[in-house]
């Protein structure tokens, strides 16, 4: 399977912007990274929204092709989009599911 690093890349700067709020480097100290007030859940939230809306894209462009009306580098790349994106939903997912494994294995 083919995934379009450039989208990819794109989606997780986009995701990564709504997370966080970057403040400038000053004094030669390290940036500060804090919350833009968007829990853990709405950044979820919003990946899973985008994923939809990525596949109701690939549905449109590929119900236009079979009118006539896109060409096949127009659905391709749709289709690329939303398979990254649900790339992207399944690899949160697991990475949640296996943080919540080791954490119920841990001793209390």
């Amino acid at each position: 399977m083919a995934i379009n690093i450039g989208s990819a890349l794109s989606q997780y700067n986009a995701a990564a912007k709504r997370a966080i709020d970057v403040s400038p480097v000053e004094n030669n100290k390290p940036a500060r990274v804090t919350p833009a007030g968007e829990t853990f859940a709405d950044l979820i939230k919003d990946v899973v929204e985008d994923a939809v809306v990525a596949n109701k894209e690939s549905e449109k462009v590929s119900m236009k092709a079979i009118t006539g009306n896109a060409d096949m580098r127009e659905v391709a790349i749709a289709v690329a989009n939303a398979e990254v994106s649900l790339q992207t939903v399944l690899t949160v997912r697991d990475k949640v599911v296996s943080a919540y494994q080791q954490i119920i294995k841990m001793p209390v």
